[in-house]
């Protein structure tokens, strides 16, 4: 079953779709999340993923006053929420410029008024991030908006994400398989897990969010038979924030999706036939037909 995101398919018969997620690595500054949307146009991705917030709502009670030392210095957590996060005119000017640059444009809502500012402004999908899968509040708020929903399954349980698909349905649902450990050791990625979501939601299109380095995980999910790949990307894994390290920086990003691109072409179709650059092969070397 293909599900659509904007002007992009999403199945096992196209090509598979790459977003970059930006998250917070924007660190709240508007011109660097326009570098990344560039990094992420630059390379062929179809997508670029934000977070959306209203973090007196969407903020643990217990995490709101822990204080975090931060480049603008030390203040709460709930202080440093606010300070990350972009406002209405903000999200105009990246959603603006990130389809100027021909990509979709999104993010992940968390919490329901989050849901409608992100509505206001059109964004093409909604992604569930893993942290919300039990947030069946938020869920059904979520699929009321009638457009595409990505599910990320980190730290959840199989019951967990049924649950979640019930409340979101199955008609404009793609699934992405996560490990939400940051960054991701290989003996945690369990990458078999996509070949049983596959078979456990039958016509659900099955992607990979990815917190690993480097590339080789992500690309063995492709070739398994991910038909969307997330990954966080950034200017520098050393930048100061939760989720550089777990990153890709411009090159290996642009790499990636080379190489995505490659094993999506070398998938086929699974029907046995002999290629036209067999033909001369046949002719040299078979010595009895058929």
């Amino acid at each position: 079953m293909a599900v659509s995101i904007g002007h992009n398919e999403i199945s096992n018969r196209d090509p598979v779709y790459v977003i970059a997620e930006i998250g917070l690595n924007h660190n709240g500054d508007v011109d660097l999340a326009m570098q990344l949307i560039d990094i992420a146009a630059d390379a062929g991705a179809q997508a670029v993923k934000f977070q959306k917030r209203t973090p007196e709502i969407s903020t643990p009670e217990h995490m709101k006053n822990t204080p975090r030392d931060t480049p603008w210095g030390r203040m709460t957590y709930l202080e440093y929420r606010y300070r990350v996060e972009f406002d209405r005119e903000q999200y105009v000017d990246i959603g603006d410029y990130a389809t100027l640059r021909g990509l979709d444009w999104f993010a992940s809502p968390w919490d329901v008024p989050s849901v409608d500012f992100l509505e206001d402004l059109n964004a093409a999908a909604h992604k569930v991030a893993s942290a919300s899968v039990t947030d069946i509040e938020l869920l059904q708020a979520i699929a009321a908006t009638g457009k595409t929903v990505i599910l990320s399954t980190g730290m959840s349980t199989l019951e967990q994400i049924d649950a979640a698909v019930e409340a979101l349905g199955t008609d404009r649902l793609v699934i992405m398989h996560a490990t939400s450990t940051y960054p991701l050791p290989a003996e945690e990625a369990n990458l078999r897990t996509i070949t049983m979501l596959q078979q456990r939601y039958v016509g659900v299109p099955i992607g990979y969010s990815g917190h690993e380095r480097g590339l080789q995980i992500s690309l063995a999910a492709v070739a398994i038979g991910a038909v969307a790949v997330e990954r966080h990307v950034t200017l520098d894994r050393a930048m100061w924030g939760s989720d550089h390290a777990a990153s890709l920086e411009p090159k290996g990003f642009a790499d990636l999706v080379h190489d995505i691109r490659i094993i999506g072409e070398a998938m086929g179709d699974g029907v046995k036939r002999v290629f036209p650059g067999e033909l001369a092969p046949l002719a040299k070397l078979r010595r009895v037909l058929a």
